[in-house]
């Protein structure tokens, strides 16, 4: 069965951490072959329904892809608009180890278009948070995101290296986040960003402008990020 435990853990769970870390030690690279439903069972000692489990939760995910007829694959890296989740928590997700570098936290204030994003007077203190955001030791993204000061104090010398913002606002200061509003296109990088991307200066990036709501409805975060083109697919599932 699907829900076998040893030691606590669901089988399955473990079948799906041991080919995460295969991914994440790049033993198994986007494109490898990943081991049959009837191999997982062989090798695990578990029942093919448990194996095949394993392999849809992660294909789920988008760790995985199946192919009727072929077998199964490690995906391609893919942004999931349809799920509102944190950088580390899709990176974490595919295996992988996220790594990102602050290059600005501090209280700015007069930013207009910010402070009507997040429904606020146009004087209004808001804290500003920059992080490069990498895979390895490439830039991955670049991401900018701005909150009210006055609801989020010291918010700006918080660690956020390696935790993520999303569960800080909600450890911290009892926020959970809902939903988001995005708009995307692509845009020519500047001199700024093409140099933090590791691009050409005028190369193609995606840019992503969202609002972040609160469970409460209220604008949260306001955040604008830019993203390496060739590093990311848009897969969207439409339903007549």
């Amino acid at each position: 069965m699907p829900g076998n435990h040893r030691n606590g853990t669901p089988v399955y769970q473990k079948i799906q951490k041991e080919i995460r870390n295969r991914i994440a030690s790049a033993r198994l690279k986007p494109g490898d072959a990943v081991a049959s439903e009837r191999e997982l069972a062989k090798t695990h000692k578990v029942s093919l329904m448990t194996a095949r489990h394993a392999l849809v939760g992660l294909e789920r995910e988008g760790v995985v892809e199946r192919r009727r007829g072929a077998g199964t694959f490690v995906a391609t890296p893919k942004i999931h608009f349809n799920k509102l989740m944190s950088y580390t928590e899709q990176m974490s997700s595919r295996g992988l180890a996220p790594r990102s570098r602050v290059l600005l936290a501090k209280v700015i204030e007069d930013e207009q278009e910010v402070a009507a994003r997040l429904g606020l007077p146009g004087a209004s203190r808001v804290v500003k948070i920059q992080r490069l955001r990498l895979t390895g030791d490439e830039p991955f993204a670049l991401e900018t995101c701005y909150l009210p000061a006055s609801e989020f104090p010291d918010l700006a010398t918080a660690s956020l290296v390696r935790n993520s913002m999303f569960a800080i606002l909600q450890h911290d200061y009892g926020v959970e986040l809902a939903y988001a509003d995005e708009e995307v296109d692509a845009t020519a990088a500047d001199a700024d960003i093409a140099e933090l991307l590791a691009v050409p200066r005028g190369a193609s990036v995606l840019r992503i402008r969202q609002v972040i709501y609160s469970t409460t409805g209220k604008a949260t975060i306001y955040g604008i990020g830019f993203y390496r083109s060739e590093r990311h697919t848009l897969f969207i599932r439409r339903f007549r």
